[in-house]
């Protein structure tokens, strides 16, 4: 399924002329959460792209039938203290401060609020209280950038 579900929000994001920053999905027994993430290249993202592309995804998703279960399908942008999904995306935040979910522990801790002091292929290293920590991306269960 998840290849699938990644070539038809891909897809159609770029189809509509928007970029797919990225999108969470998140299974809850009976029900699902699709969240979509789109940008531009020049004004932004308003309400009438966000109806646009989750118009054109919901149609393609009760079309394939790629979810099996009941879902709320949710688009917007990514927002200032956007979530990061690509090395990429954390290599282009590197000095700015990040709060890290992990799925499992990592030295005995499941969350990381600090500086992103480097980001490979691999492995985000985040500085939290002087100490560093570095966490595989198929770790990582949510990374948001933190606004001052």
């Amino acid at each position: 399924m998840q290849t699938a579900l990644d070539n038809l929000v891909k897809n159609t994001v770029e189809g509509l002329g928007f970029i797919l920053w990225g999108y969470e999905y998140r299974s809850h027994g009976e029900s699902a959460l699709l969240r979509i993430f789109i940008e531009t290249t020049d004004a932004g993202i308003n309400v009438d792209d966000c109806a646009l592309v989750s118009l054109q995804i919901g149609a393609a998703l009760d079309v394939e039938d790629i979810i099996p279960v009941a879902y709320i399908l949710e688009v917007s942008s990514p927002g200032m203290d956007r979530v990061l999904f690509t090395a990429d995306q954390y290599q282009s935040y590197i000095g700015e401060k990040i709060k890290i979910r992990t799925r499992t522990r990592i030295d005995d801790r499941r969350n990381f609020k600090g500086l992103l002091v480097s980001a490979n292929e691999d492995v985000a290293t985040v500085q939290v209280d002087n100490e560093e920590f570095a966490i595989p991306y198929e770790s990582i269960d949510r990374a948001r950038l933190i606004l001052d």
